[in-house]
């Protein structure tokens, strides 16, 4: 359960009190930035894209992780820094996953024609190369690589411009990139099935800050695959139709998916 911290803004003296955003690592397990109660807030003023991120550990795999760095919104107009326990990742992790993590990650990132038990295997598919996430623009150029992997072709960006993020659109799919520290809500989920609905296509979602648990509720219940994309540039999926679309690929010209 996330921690909650009293939180005094320094420049009108008002009391909050900050709960941590929960996120979820890319082995599934949800998990909570650890606030430090002895330090004071700090006022942002001169911000940079490095400093929007702290690092992490996963408890249950021990991948070092780097979500939004904790803020408030004074209602006088100062946003408060929330200090944070920065976890030491220890030896071998330093930005990687665990060796069992990492195991697990390439045997899903390995071809399926070359596993043993998958012997119907589509054709075999050269080992993703990511493009490392800097900037926003980075988020979607690392999107539009890894689906362009996929094999999805005529990648572009969307005639229809969501509520939220930026919409990218391939041969039977749309795909909607969240690049800020905001995570999905339930409603960017359905808007976007919905529009997928309407082309008789397939839906993506990638997403930089994650998901909130009604938003991979709701992706669940329509079969929308959801990706969480590390600093790396590599998408990670989070549910299991973004499982099974990292390990089979673009579906065959003329076959859609079953969704919902």
């Amino acid at each position: 359960m996330p921690e909650s911290v009293p939180v005094r803004c320094p420049a009108c003296r008002r009391e909050h009190v900050y709960t941590a955003p929960v996120y979820p690592c890319a082995c599934g397990t949800t998990a909570a930035p650890r606030l430090d109660r002895r330090a004071a807030p700090v006022v942002a003023e001169h911000r940079s894209w490095a400093e929007e991120w702290t690092g992490a550990v996963c408890a249950a795999c021990g991948r070092l992780n780097h979500w939004p760095r904790p803020e408030l919104g004074c209602p006088c107009g100062t946003v408060l820094l929330v200090p944070v326990l920065e976890a030491d990742p220890g030896p071998g992790v330093r930005g990687e996953p665990s060796p069992a993590h990492a195991q697990a990650s390439a045997a899903r990132a390995e071809p399926r024609a070359a596993r043993p038990d998958a012997p119907d295997a589509a054709p075999s598919r050269r080992a993703f190369r990511p493009h490392a996430v800097r900037t926003a623009r980075d988020v979607v150029t690392a999107t539009a690589l890894y689906l362009r992997w996929l094999g999805y072709e005529d990648i572009r960006r969307a005639d229809q411009r969501p509520t939220n993020g930026v919409g990218l659109a391939a041969r039977g799919l749309l795909a909607q990139v969240e690049p800020t520290v905001r995570p999905a809500a339930p409603r960017d989920v359905e808007c976007l099935w919905l529009t997928a609905m309407t082309e008789s296509a397939d839906c993506v979602y990638f997403s930089l800050a994650g998901y909130s648990e009604a938003a991979r509720a709701c992706a669940d219940s329509l079969g929308v695959p959801l990706f969480v994309l590390d600093l790396a540039g590599v998408p990670q999926p989070v549910n299991d139709p973004a499982g099974a679309l990292d390990a089979d690929g673009a579906p065959e010209p003329g076959r859609r998916a079953r969704r919902g």
